[in-house]
């Protein structure tokens, strides 16, 4: 395992190109705040510039004034890292809001709490502190698990849901079924790797066709992305509950639009097929050519344009709803 230090840090292009990315993000329009959800437990997340005020030298948070989009990172990197091309497209016309989870980016807790429950809790409280009352949820991988959490705990929170690569739970059954195709014997294998070799394995099963990088390009990613091991492997463990005790597919309110991979190795269209078929008659589901799991990175183009398309009939239909 690569540990990454104050020195080696200073050269690595991963941790250089950091301040390029929120530099382009402020210029779109948001601004990173840390926010205490309660004490001991601090988010990360960036925020439109017109929702922060001062009064008295104090920040003070003020309600949206356009259509809210949440957006909910996958497990392997973080929400800026994940999103940073969607944020660009959607900002003119959104508020966007994109937090770290627990233990990703600048998020920390000393609770032990490890469950996606826990982390739509604390997504959720966060954006009370904001003044944010109503989202469309966008979510890819764990951001989609952490996402239904969020539907079925806060409906009046979250009004819509776009997903992408995840599942409504993580079970033992389909854990199983990964595990066989991808030769696995649990999810950290995959997604915590130690090695670069584990990180090109992960990128190959990842995406449709991953992209070639140098080799220095792998190192410095696994430097910089993968930090809070011990507590991110408890999240992991944490995820996959027995086929018992599994939430039932039934009773979201919301619209849910899943737009998938067509070569998504970890969550087939198989599978994404027979997720919209026990979700109802409110669930759509479109397939993007040519990409694999991490479609929002693979074929952000397409995936925006679909993105938009969504957006828009659903701050319509919210918007005849509040009518």
């Amino acid at each position: 395992m690569i540990t990454l230090t104050a020195d080696n840090q200073m050269g690595n292009t991963i941790a250089l190109l950091t301040p390029l990315v929120h530099g382009l993000v402020k210029l779109a329009g948001l601004t990173r705040q840390t926010i205490e959800i309660e004490p001991g437990t601090l988010m990360n997340i960036w925020v439109p510039k017109q929702t922060i005020t001062k009064h008295d030298q104090n920040i003070v948070y003020v309600p949206p004034t356009k259509p809210v989009v949440l957006l909910l990172h996958s497990f392997a990197m973080d929400g800026i890292f994940t999103w940073f091309l969607q944020v660009l497209a959607l900002t003119r016309e959104y508020s966007v809001y994109v937090p770290d989870f627990l233990f990703f980016g600048g998020s920390i807790t000393d609770r032990n709490e490890r469950s996606a429950s826990f982390q739509a809790e604390f997504v959720a409280k966060g954006l009370e502190i904001l003044k944010v009352e109503k989202v469309t949820l966008v979510g890819l991988s764990y951001g989609g698990m952490v996402g239904f959490k969020m539907a079925k705990m806060y409906p009046e929170l979250v009004k819509s849901m776009v997903v992408s690569g995840t599942v409504v739970e993580l079970n033992e059954s389909i854990s199983r079924d990964s595990y066989k195709e991808l030769g696995l014997t649990r999810w950290s294998d995959l997604l915590m790797p130690e090695t670069i070799d584990g990180l090109k394995r992960m990128l190959s099963i990842g995406f449709h066709k991953a992209p070639w990088l140098p080799e220095f390009i792998y190192r410095d990613f696994l430097e910089v992305m993968f930090s809070n091991r011990k507590e991110r492997n408890e999240l992991l463990e944490e995820l996959v509950v027995t086929d018992k005790d599994a939430t039932s597919y039934t009773n979201y309110p919301q619209e849910i639009h899943m737009v998938w991979g067509d070569d998504d190795k970890i969550f087939d269209l198989d599978l994404a097929m027979t997720m919209k078929m026990r979700l109802g008659g409110k669930t759509s589901l479109e397939r993007i050519k040519d990409a694999g799991h991490l479609v929002p990175l693979e074929q952000p183009f397409e995936y925006n344009k679909r993105l938009k398309c969504i957006l828009e009939r659903v701050t319509k239909n919210h918007l005849l709803t509040d009518i």
